[in-house]
């Protein structure tokens, strides 16, 4: 037997509970992992707040991603206690997610954990770090180093915007944090971000071409934002284009791609291949400072999950929340 949270619905309402399941209910796969920790994502929330087009179908277990060891295996690839973590595969929306003490995937959704990367920290980066590193990589195939000059990083106090703010900084170039909370000002400049802006600034209706401000960018927002980032983008700039949170609409022109030679760089992470995934989480293993992880992290259990998902959502939550499963 085992914990999880189920997401049923009832008359139109989602409602969470805790059961004990046993592991016929499990869904199809040909691994079965013994969750250690999970994580709460925004499309977590969005999940237990019963958004559109999020859940295909209930009753269902939510959690993008889970982190863990591998209690059994039909996949040659993979073997008892070998240390894995899945994000994305639609875990938690069309199949059954991480907020429960054991998961049954396939081994193709499966990432072997760097040596020097525990499952708890795993889910401290999550799905959310791992966009994060997948956002880095897309400024470095595009040639944008850190003396390119300033990179701006949008909704950087949440999970994305935090670890790119961490991990921009780390390796050297000068972070420029945009929040709405400016209150959480010490805390980004602990992360790394020499320059704190309002998001009141980047609202608004963009300008075809703004003064420039930076040479690049990881947007986590979209809508209004993005375009007053990519607006003020240098030439021969990139922006990383990861979320939604504000909006999936891009009202901007072509200005700054045929004008100013600006590249927007879409960044995908759910289904993202093998080979990227795994040089996403060797480049988290090195990249990013175990200090600021636990600086940018609170713990919860599986029974704060309603009240935190309703947070995440209300824009109320600092940095990465992780999930003690077993509590």
């Amino acid at each position: 037997m085992f914990r999880a949270v189920m997401l049923h619905q009832v008359d139109g309402e989602v409602v969470p509970s805790i059961q004990q399941l046993d592991d016929d209910r499990l869904p199809p796969g040909d691994v079965t992992v013994d969750v250690e920790w999970s994580t709460v994502n925004y499309k977590d929330g969005l999940a237990y707040r019963g958004a559109p087009g999020v859940v295909r179908e209930y009753p269902i277990v939510p959690g993008v991603d889970l982190a863990g060891v591998v209690a059994s295996s039909d996949d040659a690839r993979w073997q008892v206690g070998d240390r894995v973590v899945v994000n994305g595969w639609r875990l938690g929306e069309r199949h059954w997610g991480g907020h429960a003490e054991r998961a049954r995937v396939s081994g193709d959704w499966l990432t072997r954990l760097p040596d020097t990367v525990d499952t708890r920290t795993a889910m401290v980066i999550g799905t959310a770090g791992y966009t994060a590193m997948l956002c880095v990589l897309a400024l470095e195939r595009n040639d944008l180093g850190p003396d390119a000059g300033t990179v701006v990083v949008t909704g950087a106090s949440g999970g994305v915007g935090s670890v790119a703010v961490s991990l921009l900084s780390h390796l050297g170039y000068r972070v420029a944090a945009v929040t709405g909370r400016t209150t959480e000002a010490e805390y980004l400049r602990g992360l790394g971000a020499v320059e704190i802006i309002d998001r009141a600034e980047l609202t608004g209706p963009a300008r075809p071409l703004a003064s420039v401000r930076w040479a690049g960018g990881v947007d986590a927002v979209g809508g209004e934002i993005l375009a007053n980032v990519v607006s003020a983008t240098a030439y021969g700039g990139v922006v990383a284009a990861c979320g939604l949170a504000a909006s999936m609409d891009l009202p901007t022109s072509v200005a700054p791609f045929i004008l100013r030679a600006v590249t927007l760089a879409g960044v995908e992470s759910v289904e993202a291949p093998a080979h990227l995934r795994e040089q996403a989480w060797a480049r988290l293993a090195t990249d990013l400072d175990p200090a600021q992880i636990r600086a940018m992290t609170t713990e919860v259990a599986l029974g704060d999950l309603p009240e935190v998902t309703a947070a995440i959502l209300a824009g109320q939550v600092r940095g990465r929340v992780v999930v003690d499963v077993r509590r």
